[in-house]
């Protein structure tokens, strides 16, 4: 293969990976038109017509003045292959096996190369019928999580802020203002994602929260470093992690004595995320059974809840590490990437 030739063919994947992008909304989507056109270079067409069931969604050149395209989508939707009509050529679009839409291409162009154009389009609107489910399967996940906020940690936080407002009026503004904020933050609609920064205020507000409740009996230490704190992470991940902490930790502990530390650092082009408490620990093949969902079913959020979100995000190579053992505490660890196409804090 010459150089040229080699160029050649850079130049038609360059644009079949376009294409993918071109179709991620669907056949009704924003970059259809840009589909038809990028279809029209790679055949060399005179014209190209996008339809899906309900007729024509996008059109790049001008069809000979005779064509009747209803006619012509009609037969392809009938027979549900090509169909050549010199110069014209229609092949079906499939999505998930079902027929749903159709390319049509004039010009002088092989029908095989109309087919194998046709078969990559339906690739490509496959995949973004699957990203569209991935996409509301998150939203649906995200719904559910917000959800869960516990209402018995919302019943004590408020308990907590009620005993002291006699005894410490000041005190109470504060944490019923913390308390306002963390529940803003809860129930935001900004996005799948927040930054390290946000998750950790939200955290750190929770912790408060939380001490009032316990009258100080346990200690918090937060240490993050700066080189984190823009980092984009997904929503409500951390303070889940730390409530888990608090209730199953240190609560069964007497009195609820202890210490809680949260730690982020970065490790190479990771962003490490550390959250340990001396309280009662767990037997490690039960977290390890928590960690796959086959665990009692969780009464909050759960540790199940946020790794297999993060494996979801991140790819199974991610997600939560715990180190625990029964009187040893527990240490549960968060690895992800600092970086990542598509996981932006909004």
């Amino acid at each position: 293969m010459t150089r040229s030739d080699r160029r050649s063919v850079l130049s038609v994947l360059r644009e079949a990976r376009k294409l993918d992008g071109d179709l991620s909304g669907g056949l009704r989507g924003r970059g259809v038109g840009n589909a038809a056109r990028r279809v029209g270079r790679l055949l060399d067409a005179d014209a190209v017509v996008l339809a899906d069931l309900d007729g024509v969604v996008a059109q790049y050149g001008t069809l000979p003045p005779d064509t009747d395209l209803e006619a012509l989508l009609a037969q392809v939707y009938g027979h549900g292959g090509v169909i050549r009509q010199p110069p014209l050529s229609a092949a079906p679009l499939f999505v998930a096996d079902d027929l749903a839409g159709c390319l049509v291409v004039s010009g002088d162009i092989a029908q095989n190369e109309v087919s194998e154009v046709a078969a990559l389009a339906s690739d490509h609107l496959d995949h973004a019928v699957l990203r569209l489910s991935r996409e509301r399967i998150a939203a649906a996940d995200l719904r559910r999580l917000r959800a869960q906020i516990s209402p018995h940690f919302m019943h004590n936080a408020l308990a907590a802020i009620a005993a002291l407002i006699h005894a410490d009026p000041e005190r109470a503004r504060e944490l019923l203002s913390e308390f306002a904020d963390y529940l803003r933050y809860s129930f935001s609609s900004a996005g799948d994602y927040a930054t390290v920064a946000a998750e950790l205020q939200a955290t750190q507000t929770y912790l408060e929260l939380q001490r009032a409740r316990f009258r100080d009996r346990f200690d918090v230490t937060v240490r993050i470093a700066p080189e984190v704190l823009p980092v984009a992470i997904p929503f409500l991940v951390v303070q889940p992690i730390v409530e888990n902490a608090v209730r199953h930790g240190l609560e069964p502990k007497a009195g609820g004595e202890g210490r809680i530390s949260v730690s982020g650092f970065g490790e190479g082009p990771l962003c490490v995320i550390e959250i340990e408490d001396d309280g009662v620990g767990m037997d490690p093949e039960f977290a390890r059974s928590v960690l796959a969902g086959t665990g009692p079913p969780a009464k909050g959020i759960g540790l199940a809840n946020v790794d297999e979100r993060l494996r979801k995000v991140y790819g199974p190579e991610y997600g939560l590490v715990v180190e625990t053992a029964p009187e040893s505490g527990t240490k549960v660890m968060i690895r992800i990437p600092r970086f990542m196409r598509g996981v932006v804090a909004e």
